[in-house]
């Protein structure tokens, strides 16, 4: 569908046209009672319209085209499913159409208004990543807050099928789900996908055989991420996890993946992949049935707790391998547990509340994310730069959908913002 089409469907959805004096193409007058249901899916673009023509009332389907000729080119009219479009709305008229049964199509002629295209034309066309950054501070508070609450919950949703498709993969098994989540999101951006590897070449079945055993775990985890092949590290505590994990690896038949894939160029080193694999590993082994120990902690003050798990001695005086440091604690800033939350904790409880209809698992995702100070991060900066300062994390993962699904896809017609923006 090209930019003119759309906004024709635009202008039909929310009458912004001159209503006054329409007419189809043979002469008659129309009087647009219900402009319909605007459909996103295969048929006509628009269902359940009811619209007078001269002095009767026709209940039926829209189809919308930029030409006339369109209409044949997308063979409609070979095509029964169209025998009920009681109006074709075009922006040019080229000629007269005909259904499947051979009978007229009533057409209609739409102009879209100057002022609308103009808009719209701006918009489109706007060399910022935020296309009406603009105007943006020109918008009603109300407007702008509640379509963010509408974006907050689209941002939730679209998580949600991510982690459905997850439970399709690993047979509806939530904890294998939320183990590759959270392991993804503990390569924080940089290592998402390096860690998320890591996580699908070592099942989660395998670090429950040996949850009694920190030292196993890190060896499964560390041996898995391809970082005991080093021959010039002997300190002992390497040379143990390397041994662990050859016995570890042998029983299980794993394979390991290319340590060389984890980044470390300018990273602190508290956020170096060896100190993150460590902190996954305490808290792997400390959690047990790990999407039920979530699950199972209502307050929010002890879900952040349970994070805060506290790694194996050797990561208390080390940053990598063999090189050792002043000694000191390698728990999760709060920056980085903020962004656990966000992007595992609460998509989770969210995705299983809408899974088991249980809304109070929904009502508690929202609830985290309203309670965590908004991200701060390039879109978010902008969107302040243009007058709109999110309240919350919610506000924030908002802002997010709406840079990513609707400014970057320049789907400005179909955004609440857009439209009052259009429409002025």
């Amino acid at each position: 569908m090209t930019h003119n089409e759309q906004l024709l469907h635009y202008v039909w959805k929310y009458r912004l046209y001159d209503q006054t004096n329409l007419q189809t193409t043979d002469g008659k007058t129309i009087e647009i009672i219900d402009p319909g249901i605007h459909n996103t899916d295969a048929g006509a673009d628009f269902f359940n319209a009811k619209i007078k023509i001269d002095d009767k009332v026709w209940a039926g389907n829209v189809e919308i085209h930029q030409s006339s000729d369109d209409w044949s080119k997308h063979g409609h009219h070979t095509d029964r499913n169209y025998n009920s479009v009681i109006l074709h709305v075009v922006g040019t008229v080229k000629n007269e159409v005909k259904n499947q049964k051979g009978l007229p199509v009533p057409q209609m002629k739409l102009t879209v208004p100057d002022n609308v295209k103009d808009n719209a034309e701006y918009l489109l066309n706007s060399a910022s990543t935020i296309p009406c950054k603009n105007q943006l501070s020109e918008i009603e508070k109300k407007i702008v807050n509640s379509w963010l609450s509408v974006l907050g919950i689209e941002r939730l949703e679209r998580k949600t099928n991510d982690i459905f498709a997850h439970l399709d993969r690993f047979n509806n098994s939530w904890d294998q789900s939320f183990y590759v989540l959270l392991a993804r999101n503990y390569g924080f951006g940089l290592n998402s996908d390096e860690f998320e590897r890591l996580a699908l070449s070592l099942p989660f079945n395998y670090i429950q055989r040996h949850g009694d055993s920190l030292f196993q775990v890190e060896a499964l985890l560390f041996g898995q991420a391809g970082m005991l092949q080093d021959e010039s590290i002997l300190d002992d505590y390497y040379l143990q996890l390397r041994k662990e994990y050859e016995f570890l690896r042998h029983k299980y038949q794993l394979k390991p993946i290319d340590g060389f894939l984890f980044k470390k160029l300018r990273v602190r080193p508290n956020a170096f992949p060896q100190v993150r694999i460590a902190q996954l590993a305490a808290l792997l082994q400390q959690s047990g049935r790990l999407f039920s120990s979530i699950l199972e902690k209502e307050d929010y003050k002890q879900l952040r707790l349970h994070f805060q798990a506290e790694t194996s001695a050797y990561w208390q005086t080390h940053y990598s391998f063999g090189k050792e440091s002043k000694k000191s604690d390698k728990y999760l800033g709060d920056s980085s547990l903020n962004i656990l939350l966000i992007n595992t904790v609460a998509p989770i409880l969210f995705a299983y509340g809408r899974k088991t209809d249980q809304e109070k698992f929904c009502d508690r995702a929202l609830h985290i994310l309203e309670s965590i100070n908004p991200e701060r991060n390039a879109i978010v900066a902008e969107f302040r730069s243009a007058g709109i300062s999110p309240a919350n994390a919610f506000d924030s993962q908002a802002l997010i959908q709406l840079r990513k699904e609707y400014c970057d896809k320049r789907k400005c017609l179909y955004c609440r913002i857009g439209y009052r923006i259009l429409a002025k």
